[in-house]
């Protein structure tokens, strides 16, 4: 909790040892300029100062045509996991190259845009309408319409994906 005159704001983030978890909330539509900048939203900009100034990661998602935005500490973790991959070891080095692709190192800058570079906004298919949607501790870009069919595409099929994934039995049982 942080207060702020009279106000009271809460940060969903969490302090563990020295590194602060974040658990993003919410999905924010936007609009990105032909340079590719886009106001990130004030309310998505809140949840982000505690490690706004550590800066961030943005890379082409694996699974789907949108883009990643990784903050710093979460994209280090990852790093670390993929570092211990042994190189010397062909499937090994092709996801490493594939995974690392296009990956650019991304700032917020003192007016709260975000400059999305050319050759990922033609990776994800974006045009002048966004979406910023957040997934646990990263933020996915999709340009608008494509994010509403995958939403879409998948609405008949969650409550199986989420009995499948979620719906463990109980182990007192």
């Amino acid at each position: 909790m942080v207060k702020s005159g009279k106000k009271s704001i809460y940060l969903n983030y969490q302090i563990r040892g020295e590194k602060i978890v974040i658990n993003l909330i919410g999905t924010y539509e936007c609009k990105v300029d032909a340079k590719g900048r886009l106001m990130v939203p004030a309310a998505l900009k809140k949840q982000l100062l505690p490690i706004l100034e550590e800066g961030f990661v943005l890379k082409r998602s694996v699974f789907q045509p949108c883009l990643e935005l990784y903050p710093m500490a979460e994209w280090n973790v990852l790093m670390q996991k993929i570092n211990k991959l042994n190189r010397f070891k062909k499937k090994n080095n092709d996801f490493i190259r594939r995974f690392t692709a296009g990956v650019k190192m991304i700032e917020i800058d003192g007016t709260g845009r975000l400059l999305i570079p050319k050759d990922l906004v033609g990776f994800a298919g974006i045009t002048k309408e966004i979406v910023l949607s957040s997934a646990l501790n990263i933020i996915e870009i999709w340009d608008k319409d494509q994010y509403e069919k995958v939403i879409e595409d998948t609405a008949d099929d969650f409550a199986d994906l989420a009995e499948e994934v979620m719906g463990f039995e109980d182990e007192t049982e």
